[in-house]
């Protein structure tokens, strides 16, 4: 009540003095107020946040998990429930599927097939775009390729990666996003496909530095903001980029690419952010983003992280004002007679003595948490983690950034 009175004598107070208020306030406000909130919706709109996975694989133990007896269909909603909110809180979010969606017979390794349910998942809980170049982009051959990009384009989802035919591959290699004034363009490459040759005219993107400088120089003449690869490449398992990642990453960098993403390791790698300085451009790599989901259960293997970046337009420049991760775990847990995949985000679980039914469910991810900071503390640069804290988000910036 006493707030009440005392806005009363304000409102009070500016009414007698001012016989032609409505005139006055129409001048306050266009002199001060427009402006002003002019200024505030510029500097906030002209952001674009992005967020990138990793390897969402499809083991024979997940398909099998997914399948629900009644109707004779599959469902993975549950794999993503634990997890839809963190993948869409950004305004693009990009996956690598590492799994064709060929049709039957569904199979899990060597040569994947999922269901097609698994891409409505991805897309019923916030995935925007596939890079679909990887070494399983060949496993069912050119049907395979053709009908994963038929149902991912069914969908909705963007994609890029690989192509119907050379044509298809001209006009949609670079993947372009656009918000806010910030646009931004996505190049896909792997290393290889198993031994598979991509069948004609089907085109799967190889990592080849003559086909990827011409692809960079052509992105190049579209005005970007920022250029991003998404790449496959690294030896499996191993914790640390190899030589071969960092020459090809010191080739894409000396070529004006702004961010790369890795994928293929199944593993976490380490993370480095560079400020523009006088000498480099403004740079940003993850070297693998390790498993998003997947069957692998070993020490390492059953997690990853996902990687988010908020680029900030002022005037003409574009800046990764946020760079973080939020790491993630995949809970493999029995229920009834089959087992259930569930995605969590680490950090949102890691206290949460509630949600574990078995003491040693909660300590495997937690040793996939203490493993994964260890490495990143150690061996990231200017790179920091998203943190649940009070039950919202928090980035932590890294000790050593000071931007």
């Amino acid at each position: 009540m006493g707030s009440t009175i005392e806005k009363t004598k304000i409102n009070m107070h500016f009414q007698k003095p001012f016989k032609y208020k409505p005139m006055f306030t129409f001048i306050y406000s266009l002199f001060v107020l427009i402006p002003w909130t002019q200024n505030f919706a510029q500097q906030f709109n002209d952001e674009m946040s992005l967020i990138f996975i990793g390897d969402i694989m499809g083991h024979g133990p997940q398909i099998k998990s997914a399948y629900i007896d009644s109707t004779d269909s599959y469902s993975y909603e549950n794999v993503f429930k634990y997890i839809k909110d963190e993948i869409s809180d950004a305004d693009f979010t990009i996956a690598n599927l590492e799994v064709t969606l060929a049709g039957k017979p569904f199979k899990g390794y060597p040569q994947f097939s999922s269901p097609d349910a698994l891409g409505d998942a991805c897309k019923n809980n916030g995935i925007d775009a596939f890079v679909l170049s990887n070494n399983h982009s060949c496993d069912r051959g050119k049907n395979g390729i053709i009908r994963t990009i038929d149902i991912t384009e069914k969908l909705g989802l963007l994609h890029t990666g690989t192509f119907r035919n050379e044509k298809e591959r001209d006009s949609l290699n670079l993947l372009l996003l656009e918000k806010n004034n910030i646009k931004v363009g996505i190049l896909n490459y792997t290393y290889g496909t198993n031994g598979l040759p991509y069948p004609a005219p089907t085109i799967v993107n190889m990592i080849d530095t003559a086909l990827m400088a011409k692809d960079i120089d052509s992105a190049h003449t579209k005005m970007l903001d920022k250029l991003i690869v998404f790449i496959h490449w690294g030896a499996e398992y191993q914790s640390q980029p190899n030589t071969y990642q960092k020459n090809i990453a010191e080739f894409l960098f000396n070529k004006n690419v702004d961010i790369i993403i890795g994928s293929h390791p199944h593993v976490l790698q380490k993370m480095i952010y560079l400020p523009k300085s006088e000498a480099n451009n403004e740079s940003f790599i993850a070297y693998s983003l390790g498993n998003y989901v997947s069957n692998q259960r070993d020490r390492r293997k059953d997690g990853g992280c996902m990687v988010k970046l908020v680029l900030n337009k002022n005037g003409e420049d574009v800046v990764i004002r946020e760079k973080g991760y939020i790491l993630t775990w995949v809970h493999k847990t029995l229920n009834g007679n089959k087992y259930d995949y569930r995605i969590l985000p680490c950090s949102k679980y890691e206290n949460d003595s509630t949600y574990f039914k078995k003491k040693e469910e909660m300590e495997k991810m937690n040793i996939f948490i203490k493993d994964s900071r260890k490495l990143f503390n150690n061996y990231n640069e200017n790179v920091g983690e998203y943190i649940y804290l009070n039950e919202r988000w928090k980035f932590l910036k890294p000790q050593s950034n000071d931007q």
